[in-house]
């Protein structure tokens, strides 16, 4: 027996088949066998946020977070996982991207992938449950709040967020 467990899964709209052991990360997965680095392991405990990418579920409402460095690839079969390096669009920087280096919004970029992906995160789930502007920074601060950079004051992060969030329709209620 080889203790490994055959696995489905779309990454970046790329389909993978893998056998891999059942406990083996999808962070691991990611850098070592797609050389899909963008995703960071900071803390290694899922609490830091680094790590986080957006998981679509057969059947489910929206993008699921999740923390890339404590996710076995296993449990993931037949899901959809958006990496940071599948933000992009037609190769060239989406608009939190964009937003990102007008704002200056990272020193040394280690949790500037996770920012990115908790902010398509929060994005997708406004369209879906829009807040009045008023709502906005709370709303900003329950979903990115748990995210940890060393760096900086994370205010160059929120405000490229939310001008992102501010020019995307169907995010605000009135």
């Amino acid at each position: 027996m080889s203790g490994k467990v055959s696995v489905e899964v779309t990454i970046n709209e790329k389909k993978v088949s893998a056998n891999v052991a059942p406990q083996r990360t999808l962070a691991d997965y990611l850098h070592e066998n797609m050389g899909l680095t963008g995703t960071k392991v900071c803390c290694g405990m899922g609490v830091c946020k680094a790590c986080t990418v957006a998981v679509k579920r057969e059947g489910g409402e929206g993008l699921e977070r999740v923390q890339a460095c404590i996710t076995p690839l296993a449990g993931l079969a037949g899901t959809k996982v958006t990496t940071v390096e599948g933000l992009s669009e037609n190769g060239e920087p989406n608009k939190l991207q964009k937003a990102f280096l007008e704002e200056y919004s990272f020193q040394c970029g280690f949790s500037t992938s996770g920012f990115l992906m908790g902010a398509t995160l929060l994005i997708d789930n406004l369209k879906r449950k829009p807040v009045t502007l008023a709502e906005l920074d709370d709303a900003m601060e329950r979903s990115l709040g748990e995210h940890v950079c060393r760096c900086t004051g994370y205010v160059k992060y929120y405000k490229a967020i939310k001008k992102v969030i501010l020019e995307t329709p169907g995010t605000i209620r009135s």
